[in-house]
């Protein structure tokens, strides 16, 4: 035993699982890194357009990343209970709800694209290059949104280096052309912010592929051919499972979104330096978001697995490790952050201003660092039992509560700006943290059917 509450068979089982899964993360996160520094080459206002799409962007994705959610740990209790048909008739359920949810959501969003960047809080000097951005993002959704949904599947049935190949080729592809189409290289044409969106599209358009080709073969658990061979066909009582277990995720993303976006709201009345700042500090905390989203991915597929072949011991143990291997990159993680924060920020602008105002931020991400990974792992650990419902009221309280009240009272009432705001970004990982790990403790998620 290590320290005597992590086994070395539980450690490398969960690291086995766990290492592709933050690196597909972590690169998809690195990747928006390299994509806002590419766009920074324009100027601080494009940084602040990108960072104005961010919040409607993940709201109109709010139902999908619900869905996915519940497909993954779906997916993970049924192979624990070894029954492959009926996770294949769940996902071809899935599929076909995720193709023309997808299609609709898309054209509402690329038609009212202008209003919804206006709400968000755009200025003059932003509000066209947001729109335009946001308008391609949304139109080319249904890539990201089929590879996003077939990857949740493959992450419940333990298939995350499946995943991370495809991640890790659709953010190289990202990366490529946003150096050909924002400046123009090698011959092609310099477009600017719509340069950057195309090339996050292109990006996603060869993961759906790749996607697709991983769920072509039968011998996998979930299997395309297999669904056809059989002549699987989507069902209400799959349906009711998704919405089962989705519906309260799909709520708390909503809420959630909201609670993001009026902070976004209150950074952009900062003015466009502290916009710019602002994002460069959401994207840099999102590095660190990946190594908990990895190992939360990685809880939902262990934990949902346990469960499902009758031991909720087990669950909690893998729950443990995970969120002990979170702790020790947590703390590499802040270490890094308050030591680089000059540096990484002189990355992005050469105006001092904006420079001081990134730091400043940089300050406040290393508390948000260590309680966001371990919240991110504890939400993930309830999530794949089922414990849907607590996870969504935790954490609409934490970020539309806790959040939003906490960035106005810290940003406005103590006239701390932006620095503020960011106050208020630790109050909502705080609460969340605090909710996630009493849950856990008391155990009661084990017992959850699904």
């Amino acid at each position: 035993m290590i320290g005597f509450r992590h086994s070395k068979e539980d450690i490398k089982k969960t690291l086995d699982m766990a290492w592709p899964a933050m690196l597909e993360s972590f690169f998809a996160a690195f990747a928006g890194l390299v994509d806002s520094l590419m766009v920074s080459s324009l100027g601080s206002y494009a940084v602040a357009a990108v960072g104005l799409t961010t919040q409607p962007k993940f709201l109109g994705l709010s139902l999908f990343i619900a869905s996915n959610v519940a497909i993954s740990a779906l997916v993970a209790r049924r192979k624990g209970e070894d029954k492959k048909e009926e996770a294949n008739k769940i996902f071809s359920t899935f599929l076909v709800f995720l193709l023309a949810a997808a299609v609709l959501m898309s054209i509402v969003l690329v038609v009212f694209a202008d209003p919804i960047i206006r709400l968000c809080g755009s200025e003059e000097l932003t509000h066209d290059s947001a729109v335009t951005y946001f308008r391609i993002i949304m139109g080319g959704m249904l890539f990201n949104v089929l590879q996003m949904g077939i990857n949740s599947a493959q992450r419940g049935a333990g298939n995350t280096r499946i995943t991370m190949r495809t991640n890790l080729v659709s953010n190289t592809v990202n990366i490529i052309f946003n150096y050909l189409l924002i400046q123009g290289h090698f011959g092609f044409p310099a477009l600017g912010i719509r340069g950057a969106a195309l090339a996050t599209v292109l990006g996603t358009v060869v993961s759906s592929i790749m996607s697709i080709w991983s769920v072509w073969k039968k011998d996998n658990f979930i299997s395309i051919p297999y669904i056809l061979l059989n002549k699987i066909r989507p069902g209400w009582e799959a349906m009711k499972n998704i919405v089962k277990v989705g519906y309260s995720v799909f709520a708390e993303q909503v809420l959630m979104r909201i609670g993001f976006m009026l902070t976004a709201i209150m950074a952009a009345d900062q003015g466009t330096s502290a916009m710019a700042a602002h994002q460069v500090g959401m994207t840099i905390m999102g590095l660190a978001f990946s190594f908990g989203d990895g190992l939360q991915a990685t809880a939902v597929a262990l934990i949902g697995y346990s469960l499902g072949a009758g031991k909720p011991e087990k669950a909690k143990a893998y729950g443990r490790t995970c969120r002990m291997i979170g702790g020790v990159i947590s703390v590499i993680l802040a270490v890094t952050y308050f030591f680089g924060a000059n540096l990484l920020m002189e990355m992005f602008f050469e105006e001092k201003d904006i420079v001081a105002i990134g730091v400043s931020i940089m300050r406040v991400i290393i508390f948000v660092v260590i309680l966001q990974i371990a919240q991110v792992i504890y939400m993930g650990c309830l999530r794949g039992a089922g414990d849907t419902l607590y996870t969504a009221v935790a954490s609409t309280v934490s970020v539309t509560i806790m959040r939003t009240l906490g960035s106005y009272f810290f940003g406005y009432v103590l006239h701390m700006g932006i620095t503020g705001i960011w106050l208020g970004v630790v109050a909502d990982q705080l609460s969340r943290f605090v909710f996630a790990s009493i849950r856990f403790r008391r155990g009661k998620w084990t017992e959850i059917k699904i």
